[in-house]
């Protein structure tokens, strides 16, 4: 991506986790201005949320929500060295996974058609997330972004449609995600966090450990 051009990862949110992802991406794979729109409830029960680029939205108040809309673009547009990025969860509420069909805010929306008339383009990116256990005792976390669609100021009034556009885009996305972890077509996934060794690992290792060390009978 440009990085003078800036980008909204769109993500399902079925996790309360969700917000550590976009940090731990961030500092893994982009060298960007991270942002997260967070909902007022949520972040004021867990202030540290801002410690990592979070500001709320209050979509009790409409007014309150205009400005969060402003707020957002503004960030978005502002001159830096850095590529600018904000990740929202437009379902707004956490839902389960599998949950269809989904059900999108148009705050989104809002934000792209108020940066692209101060920008000429900005990039929208479909991230989805799904939690399996796979072949350890421990759940594995498994995230999928697709490449990036590239929305632009001369094509507007065609952008009206954009929120049904992401609502399904993510449907497939995410239905696609589940299909690769049931067939096991893993091999193009890069692990990026490892957690303590599970019990059942612990319980393989020590066996082989065993079966290696022991001596053969005479």
């Amino acid at each position: 991506m440009n990085s003078d051009t800036p980008v909204i990862f769109y993500c399902n949110h079925a996790y309360w986790w969700d917000g550590f992802w976009s940090q731990l991406c961030t500092e893994e794979f982009f060298n960007q201005n991270l942002h997260i729109i967070i909902g007022l409830k949520e972040l004021q029960k867990h202030r540290f949320f801002t410690r990592v680029g979070a500001f709320s939205l209050d979509r009790s108040n409409a007014r309150s929500a205009v400005k969060t809309l402003d707020y957002a673009s503004d960030l978005l547009t502002e001159p830096s060295a850095r590529q600018n990025a904000l990740w929202i969860f437009p379902q707004g509420l956490i839902e389960h996974v599998d949950k269809r069909p989904l059900f999108f805010f148009r705050g989104t929306e809002g934000i792209v058609n108020r940066v692209l008339q101060k920008k000429p383009r900005i990039y929208l990116v479909s991230v989805v997330s799904r939690i399996e256990y796979v072949e350890d005792q421990k759940p594995e976390l498994f995230l999928s972004f697709q490449e990036p669609r590239l929305m632009v100021s001369d094509e507007l009034p065609k952008h009206k449609n954009m929120t049904d556009y992401m609502q399904k885009n993510t449907e497939i996305h995410l239905d696609a995600l589940k299909n690769k972890i049931m067939l096991r077509h893993l091999d193009d996934f890069k692990m990026l966090l490892k957690g303590t060794e599970s019990v059942n690992r612990k319980v393989d290792n020590f066996r082989c450990f065993f079966r290696l060390h022991k001596e053969p009978r005479e």
